[in-house]
């Protein structure tokens, strides 16, 4: 019995046939990964996968995206390049993905020339439209930095925004409105203040002055932000219909920096728009953004109206130890 036994077991392992994992395998548990969001299991797997199957640039192309999710955007372009540099023809796309990083790093001349070289090699690309508007984007970044250049006395203006945020966030409308008109004849390039003038101006109780003046400036601009997000808010107010034309301009931004992120999921929440304004806070990686008090308050707000009432509660509750004015607003269900 015995000797018949291990000669059975003998015969069955002849007959295993092996399996033998190979770079499609963990590419594709690379991706499960990283729809699921688990960014460290995804890296793993397809680092795996490149080490099986070095010559598919795939692989490598899928790892970049990985890492420009965890805002490691060198890592993705030294990727990228690499796919570039060999298979360039085949894999247009990496343009785009370049441009797309070195806009997240502040890089705009880079981001530019990769946007622009993307959109001269194909005609109907699947990244076409989001490049033309990464274009415009750093086109238009890059003239703020410019204008930024020409302020005499920087130090100053960081003192008035600061000053004039410190009375915009506790409603003294009257101080911030003096603060914003000497902003204004001082810093003319800094067209930010004149759209918290209105804002402030809108508040005290000159509704009609502060929509003039933000309609006056968008015919000139007919694309301004900060006009569309004020216009949304100003019209929201009295539950005027025409708000939702211009948070419809604002859902169609996706800004790349943080601080621009928030003035969006802000403005999303104000108008009532807390799902969306969710998701557009969750996009936001700075840590020093993340512990301004706009960003517990109005996040803790559109949490509570989107049915998590514990999350509300934790980021109200870390606002109003960081900023104990917070306390006196009640709370994210009747704060406003």
């Amino acid at each position: 019995m015995p000797t018949s036994r291990n000669g059975a077991t003998k015969n069955m392992n002849d007959n295993v046939i092996h399996f033998v994992a190979d770079g499609e395998f963990y590419f594709s548990y690379g991706v499960q990964a990283f729809q699921k969001r688990n960014f460290t299991m995804a890296v793993k797997w397809l680092k795996k996968a490149i080490e099986k199957s070095p010559d598919e640039p795939l692989y490598a192309c899928q790892l970049a995206v990985v890492h420009t999710e965890q805002g490691s955007y060198h890592k993705a372009n030294q990727l990228l390049t690499e796919v570039l540099s060999v298979f360039g023809k085949e894999y247009v796309d990496c343009y785009y993905l370049i441009a797309n990083n070195y806009a997240h790093l502040g890089l705009f001349k880079d981001a530019k020339k990769y946007a622009e070289a993307y959109l001269e090699k194909t005609e109907q690309g699947d990244f076409k439209e989001a490049a033309e508007q990464l274009l415009e984007l750093v086109t238009s970044l890059e003239e703020d930095e410019e204008d930024d250049w020409t302020l005499e006395d920087e130090d100053e203006l960081l003192i008035y925004q600061e000053t004039a945020l410190y009375h915009l966030q506790r409603q003294e409308w009257e101080e911030a409105l003096v603060l914003l008109e000497e902003m204004m004849q001082l810093f003319p390039d800094y067209t930010a203040a004149k759209h918290e003038y209105t804002f402030a101006l809108f508040h005290r109780g000159d509704e009609d002055e502060a929509i003039e003046l933000e309609q006056q400036w968008l015919e000139n601009k007919p694309n301004n932000l900060h006009s569309h997000v004020n216009l949304a808010i100003f019209y929201k107010e009295p539950n005027d219909d025409r708000s939702d034309e211009h948070i419809m301009m604002v859902k169609k931004i996706f800004p790349i920096h943080d601080h621009q992120k928030l003035y969006i999921a802000q403005a999303l929440t104000r108008t009532g728009h807390y799902q969306e304004a969710c998701e557009r806070f969750q996009s936001i990686r700075s840590k020093d953004v993340k512990r301004t008090k706009t960003f517990y308050k109005w996040h803790s707000i559109a949490s509570y109206h989107t049915g998590k009432p514990s999350k509300a509660l934790h980021l109200w509750e870390e606002g109003c130890k960081k900023y104990p004015e917070m306390s006196e607003e009640g709370g994210p269900w009747n704060a406003s």
